[in-house]
């Protein structure tokens, strides 16, 4: 039994629906039932809240809770272009508020296209699973991974930089996570520049076996949409733009597919097909403070 985490602000509400919508469509109703959502907000409002609870009812899972919370004390936010201090929240998940064995968080600027349980094969209990970020795959890498750690520490230079929108764990690893991101919040603050991911790093650099490295397609980046601008990414993969085994598309970056400027790819389409459903869903359901532009027709 797996509960699925999110942190959510008012700006994510729908983007969270519509991740949401995506998790509930890759399992089968048995396992919809036997899943907990799990939520964590700093202001979310109580009309939202209550959205919330009722689109997840209405997709068949079979618990849900929320609950306000706050981020660590001395959380850094050196990079503040579309990311908050709601996403500290992800170390505020306790095994009490969990509730089940089995403990899997996504970012809310995700669409899940394949069953995510598989990682857990691969994960001793208290171990945290992680994909490699696609564009920092290292610390020291082109400056960009916990810039000046690996000047300061060659030691810790070539070891695995992980991106923190995805995670597999079990709740007995939430204290010790929680501990050791605020141990790297007090002592190496000088090093982070992607925000919590950069805390969350700065512990597993540190703690030799705890994090297991996740598979790329379980937190693939969404290229397309940058490549219709520029070819910069070819700088950090070459892989393909639509590879066939991904489990999760994220929507990394500031053009995010809600958005009308957002260059209008084949994943971004695919979401643009799951956020009208969710629209129509919330339309249904009354909440007329949640809206977003409606994308229909081959174009868009």
């Amino acid at each position: 039994m797996i509960a699925y985490g999110f942190c959510i602000d008012e700006r994510y509400v729908l983007p969270a629906l519509v991740t949401i919508g995506s998790l509930a469509e890759t399992l089968r109703p048995v396992e919809r039932r036997q899943a907990a959502i799990r939520v964590l907000t700093l202001d979310l409002t109580r009309q939202h809240a209550a959205t919330l609870g009722e689109v997840v009812r209405r997709a068949g899972f079979g618990s849900f809770r929320l609950r306000w919370a706050a981020p660590p004390r001395g959380a850094v936010m050196a990079d503040t272009d579309y990311i908050s201090v709601t996403a500290y929240l992800r170390f505020a998940f306790t095994p009490e508020f969990v509730e089940r064995p089995y403990l899997i968080y996504l970012d809310a600027d995700t669409l899940v296209v394949d069953n995510l349980a598989a990682p857990f094969n691969r994960l001793r209990e208290g171990q945290l699973g992680l994909v490699p970020d696609e564009f920092n795959p290292c610390i020291g890498y082109r400056g960009q991974a916990l810039p000046g750690l690996a000047d300061d520490r060659p030691e810790l230079r070539g070891l695995p930089y992980f991106n923190a929108g995805m995670w597999w764990t079990t709740p007995s690893a939430l204290h010790t996570i929680r501990e050791g991101v605020c141990s790297a919040l007090r002592t190496g603050k000088r090093y982070i520049f992607h925000n919590d991911q950069d805390a969350l790093n700065l512990w597993a650099a540190s703690t030799a076996g705890v994090v297991t490295a996740v598979d790329a397609p379980y937190n693939r980046f969404e290229l397309a949409r940058f490549l219709e601008c520029s070819d910069w990414p070819r700088r950090y993969t070459s892989r393909a733009a639509y590879p066939t085994d991904t489990a999760v598309l994220h929507f990394v970056g500031s053009a995010k597919p809600w958005l009308p400027g957002c260059p209008p790819t084949d994943d971004v389409r695919l979401y643009r097909t799951a956020l009208d459903r969710t629209l129509r869903m919330v339309d249904r359901l009354g909440d007329h403070s949640i809206s977003a532009p409606r994308f229909r027709g081959p174009h868009e």
